[in-house]
């Protein structure tokens, strides 16, 4: 096994703080919604288990902006977001559990690049203090870094 295939089957989860405006709705939104799992809390702040990495979100209302945009293959893309890269039956099974929610999505879920090298499926919403997220999948894992 090449030893970038080693590292992709041990790949080490990552780490990620953002700011949110309400501990209470962001908490609501990532357990009830997505379906993380709860980590450590403090009075300022709530990890969460995001799809197997740790995400961290902190009470700060002054920080919380809206991501300017650039065009993808015809979508106004977030700039600023963060998601994860599900399989593609989880990937669609989400995007359902987010449609039986009511979710507004800033790009509904769709097969982007068609066709091409890059097909994915993806979909981006927010959560409620406004940070984008994006969640895509490959039809062929092998593809995630394709040129």
């Amino acid at each position: 096994m090449s030893d970038s295939a080693a590292s992709a089957t041990a790949m080490p989860p990552f780490h990620m703080a953002f700011p949110v405006a309400d501990l209470e709705a962001t908490r609501s939104f990532y357990l009830d919604v997505l379906g993380c799992g709860l980590g450590r809390e403090a009075e300022r702040w709530i990890d969460f288990d995001f799809f197997g990495h740790q995400i961290s979100a902190h009470l700060r209302p002054d920080e919380v902006a809206r991501a300017q945009t650039n065009e993808v293959d015809g979508d106004q893309v977030p700039v600023r977001h963060f998601g994860a890269i599900l399989e593609w039956d989880a990937w669609h099974a989400l995007a359902e559990r987010l449609k039986a929610a009511e979710t507004a999505f800033i790009i509904e879920p769709h097969i982007r690049f068609k066709g091409q090298v890059g097909e994915q499926a993806t979909m981006f919403f927010t959560d409620p203090s406004g940070n984008a997220l994006e969640f895509k999948a490959f039809k062929d894992p092998a593809r995630v870094f394709a040129r």
